[in-house]
C-alpha cells in the first residue's frame, strides 16, 4: 500500500511478505489449482493499466519536475522520477480514480473511497512486490482451506480467504484514514489486505494448532515474518496504520473463518454404535471464534462511528503516530504523520 503527498515523492506501503512454512498436516492440497487468488491478481494489474491510461503523461505532465518516463509506452508512460519514484501515475490520477483522502471520505461522502484505494497502485514497482506476496500468501491459504473443506464434507467457502483479504483491506483503510489525516495525503495499495493474510495465518495456526507438526518452529517463523514486516513500517513515506489495521483484522478474521475439526473427528464418525465420538471442535476453538467475532463487529463500529464524525486518532493516542514513523537523524516523519 502507498501514500502519495500531493506533489511529493510516493509514500509506499511494504508488501508485507515473506514466505513462511505452513507446516500442514493434511491431505494432497496440490490436487486443486487456485482460482480466486488469480483473478484478484488479474483485476489489480487490470486497475493498474487502467489508472496509467487515464494518467496520460504525454498530455498532462506540464514538464516542472522533468519529462515522461519511457515514452515509448504512449499514453502509459510514467510520471518523471521526481514525482513518482516507483514508475507510475501522478497522485492526482491516484485521487481520481478512487485513492483514499480523508476529507473526501468524511466531508465529501465518499466512503467508497475505503474500498477503492486497495486496489490502486503508485507504480511497476508497487504493484509487482504486492501481487508476488499475494500469490505466494493467498494461494497457499485458498487451496489449503478448499481442499480442508472438501475433506470434512463441510459446505465449500471458496471465498473465505477472499472475504479477509477484502475486509482486511477495509479495516487498514479505516485505520489509516483515522490517523493519517493530512488534505494532499492520498492512500493506495493492497498492503493492508496481505497484512491481513498474514494475520489470518497466524491465527490460523493457534486456532488449529492440535493438528500441525513442528508447532514451535512454525509460530517463530511467522511472528519473525510479520515483525520484520511492521518493522520496515517505521520508515518515513510508509503508511503503517494500513498494515496494523489489515493485519489485526486479518488475525481475528482467521479465528472466525479458518478454524478446522480436530484431528480424528473424522475418523471417529465410522466407530461402533456405543463408542465415543470425538466433538468436532475444541471448546476454546468455538471460544476464540466467538470472541474474535465479538471484537471484529465491534472494531469495526467503533472505527466507522469515529472516522465519519471526523476525529483525528491521533488526539486520543499522543504516540501512536510512532507506529508509523519513528524519526532518525537520518529522515524525519513530517509528511508520515
Amino acid at each position: 500500500m502507498a501514500d502519495l503527498e500531493g506533489g511529493g515523492p510516493p509514500k509506499a506501503r511494504s508488501n508485507g511478505y515473506n514466505n513462511p512454512n505452513q507446516y500442514y498436516v493434511g491431505t494432497s492440497e496440490s490436487s486443486w489449482t487456485s482460482w480466486l487468488i488469480p483473478m484478484f491478481v488479474v483485476a489489480n494489474v487490470a486497475v493498474f493499466i487502467v489508472t496509467m491510461f487515464v494518467n496520460n503523461c504525454p498530455k498532462n505532465n506540464l514538464g516542472f519536475e522533468g519529462s515522461c518516463v519511457a515514452k515509448f509506452l504512449g499514453r502509459l508512460s510514467f510520471e518523471p522520477l521526481k514525482e513518482n519514484p516507483l514508475f507510475g501515475p501522478s497522485s492526482h490520477t491516484l485521487e481520481k480514480m478512487g485513492g483514499l483522502e480523508w476529507y473526501k471520505v468524511v466531508h465529501g461522502n465518499q466512503a467508497w473511497r475505503l474500498f477503492t484505494c486497495i486496489w490502486l497502485h503508485a507504480g511497476v514497482i508497487h504493484v509487482l512486490a504486492n501481487m508476488l506476496s499475494l500469490v505466494f500468501i493467498g494461494i497457499r491459504l485458498e487451496q489449503q482451506f478448499r481442499l480442508w473443506k472438501i475433506v470434512y464434507y463441510s459446505t465449500p467457502d471458496l471465498f473465505a480467504v477472499g472475504i479477509i483479504y477484502l475486509l482486511s483491506g477495509l479495516g487498514g483503510s479505516i485505520l489509516s484514514a483515522l490517523f493519517l489525516q493530512s488534505h494532499n495525503n492520498i492512500s493506495v495499495g493492497a498492503s493492508g489486505a496481505l497484512f491481513g493474510l498474514l494475520g489470518a495465518m497466524l491465527s490460523e495456526l493457534i486456532t488449529n494448532w492440535s493438528i500441525y507438526t513442528n508447532k514451535a518452529a512454525a509460530l517463530f517463523t511467522l511472528i519473525v515474518i510479520i515483525a520484520i514486516n511492521l518493522a520496515v513500517g517505521i520508515l518515513p513515506h510508509v503508511d503503517n496504520f494500513a498494515h496494523i489495521g489489515g493485519f489485526l483484522s486479518g488475525f481475528l478474521l482467521g479465528f472466525v473463518l479458518l478454524f478446522r475439526p480436530q484431528f480424528g473427528w473424522m475418523e471417529s464418525r465410522n466407530l461402533p454404535a456405543g463408542a465415543r465420538v470425538k466433538s468436532k471442535y475444541k471448546a476454546y476453538q468455538l471460544v476464540l471464534c466467538l470472541l474474535a467475532l465479538a471484537l471484529v463487529i465491534a472494531g469495526y463500529t467503533v472505527g466507522l462511528v469515529m472516522l465519519f464524525r471526523g476525529e483525528n486518532g491521533n488526539e486520543h493516542c499522543s504516540w501512536c503516530h510512532y507506529l508509523s514513523c519513528v524519526p532518525t537523524k537520518k529522515w524525519k516523519c513530517n509528511n508520515t504523520s
